[in-house]
């Protein structure tokens, strides 16, 4: 059996060798680029499948070269992006394509070890780019412990622990960083020495702005919305809010990130990662530790929901929203499709979307929170009110959200417009922190109970379980199983409304539900899984 011995660098040699980091989705795949100078004449030939923004890289490198004082040799230069059957894509790769080029041309040495990531301006300035957090995280994986990135993202680069961040702004302090001995040519003037930032530690990155969550202690005369709210924090449980205009239900939506716990540190990193991929994101700086909200207008289309692109589709809201909250609001607005396509990810967890150029998968656990008016004029409210829409126009309203997606809400709950006489009765509404307090506790019992079976919300247990090791006597399922036998509820939401039970006990400190809890959870749940 032979083995392969990895090349070594040595003055003489016309190959530069130098690594980068791909992203596909948010799996990063360490990238080898390999640079080889020829005697023919003057040439730039990109090799491994680069995309329409990669190939132009080549005028902006030559461009850099020149600017910061090694310019490329007027000679072929053909680089390869190894592996080649890896579709390549952005403009990341352009500071290790100019480093290898380097390296092949005796000016640069020890490149071939580490992760070069930055976008090159013309002038040789280092540019930002985004993934930059799971880039290195892969890298770390594989082996690699130095990066080369700009300074303004070292920041993002230091939250891989382990990982030492070279900060450079110019290209020129990265040649003299790594310039050779041997070369003929004296090392580029460099304004400044290379930053070196120790991955993992955050000291030198600037503190995170406080954040600025909504208080549920704003919310009043909606004690039965309130207690709906807290129960789906609870347990992880999707829910429905169905009022008139201006009863609170965007209200409440919005409140419901600050009753939830924060992120722990794997969840932390995977949110931040999300957030440093997506489009339009702004700097990362440190680890995300609020639960993300989305709230995407009722005029998105499904791409923009579940993600799409034109090549390597790009994560959309219900991965944004992971670990978090996807609210939608004015719900029977959307598009009947864009609502459909919620129901794979809200069972799996996952998004899987297909492309021409390849498969991408993306998390998606998100918790999912509608809120619809009861008919289009949102004046259906009952008796004394002047609701100027036909029987018709009030069934089709809200039949634009399809059955099989209402079947995966657990909770659908009447926002009532509160009344004047209960504001004035009303004692002081409790806090987010206060109602956060009890929701953590549930979550600790849930996650007793759950651990051993590698879950952690009762929104998660499955039907095998509930019926196996968490199955309640028959006299407590008597209600819901004659719900069940005369066809008042489905399968799936027979097992929702157990879920519901197991979290109203959690929060009543009950070992397991009782009778009443099926019925509050049932109630909770509409006969005929419509509202």
């Amino acid at each position: 059996m032979s083995t392969t011995t990895a090349p070594t660098e040595d003055a003489t040699s016309t190959m530069g060798r130098a690594r980068s980091v791909v992203l596909v989705g948010m799996t990063g795949y360490v990238i080898e680029v390999e640079a080889d100078i020829g005697q023919t004449l003057p040439a730039f030939v990109l090799l491994g499948l680069p995309d329409a923004a990669l190939r132009e890289s080549q005028d902006r490198i030559r461009s850099a070269a020149k600017n910061t004082g090694l310019d490329l040799p007027r000679r072929r230069l053909t680089v390869n992006l190894f592996p080649a059957s890896l579709p390549k894509s952005g403009s990341g790769l352009d500071l290790a394509i100019l480093v290898s080029a380097w390296a092949a041309d005796g000016h640069l040495r020890g490149t071939s070890d580490v992760v070069f990531l930055a976008e090159l301006g013309l002038d040789g300035r280092l540019r930002p780019v985004k993934g930059v957090l799971p880039a290195l995280a892969a890298a770390a994986e594989a082996g690699i412990n130095t990066a080369v990135v700009c300074p303004e993202n070292a920041a993002e680069a230091a939250l891989v622990p382990g990982m030492e961040i070279l900060a450079a702004a110019h290209a020129a302090e990265v040649a003299a960083h790594f310039y050779s001995p041997e070369a003929e040519e004296p090392a580029p003037a460099s304004d400044q020495p290379i930053q070196r930032i120790l991955g993992g530690d955050t000291s030198q990155a600037p503190p995170p702005a406080p954040a600025q969550q909504k208080d549920l202690a704003e919310v009043r005369g909606q004690a039965e919305a309130r207690f709906a709210l807290e129960l789906a924090a609870a347990g992880g449980h999707h829910m429905m809010l169905l009022g008139a205009p201006g009863a609170g239900k965007t209200m409440l939506a919005e409140r419901l990130p600050s009753i939830l716990p924060p992120l722990d540190e794997t969840e932390a990193m995977e949110a931040t990662a999300i957030a440093s991929i997506s489009q339009g994101a702004q700097p990362v700086t440190h680890l995300l530790r609020n639960r993300p909200f989305e709230a995407p207008h009722h005029s998105a289309s499904t791409p923009a929901i579940v993600g799409g692109g034109t090549r390597i589709p790009a994560p959309g809201a219900v991965t944004r929203a992971h670990l978090g909250v996807l609210f939608l609001d004015e719900a029977p607005e959307f598009q009947r499709r864009a609502l459909d396509s919620l129901r794979q990810p809200l069972e799996t967890g996952i998004i899987t979307l297909d492309r021409a150029a390849g498969q991408v998968t993306y998390p998606a656990q998100f918790q999912l929170v509608l809120a619809a008016n009861p008919c289009p004029c949102g004046m259906n409210i009952g008796p004394g009110t002047h609701c100027s829409c036909s029987v018709a126009q009030r069934r089709n309203y809200l039949s634009r959200i399809s059955g099989p997606l209402l079947d995966r809400i657990d909770i659908q709950i009447q926002v009532h417009r509160p009344q004047s006489a209960a504001l004035a009765l009303e004692t002081a509404a409790e806090s987010s922190a206060e109602v956060a307090a009890r929701v953590i506790q549930a979550r600790h019992q849930q996650a007793e109970r759950l651990g051993p079976h590698g879950l952690r919300l009762n929104s998660q247990a499955p039907l095998k379980l509930l019926s196996s090791n968490l199955r309640l006597a028959g006299r407590t399922l008597r209600a819901l199983d004659h719900a069940l036998d005369r066809a008042q509820i489905s399968l799936r939401g027979y097992v929702r409304v157990l879920r519901i039970a197991w979290t109203l006990a959690d929060i009543s400190g009950k070992p397991q539900p009782e009778a009443d809890d099926i019925d509050a959870a049932m109630h909770l749940r509409p006969s005929g899984d419509r509202p």
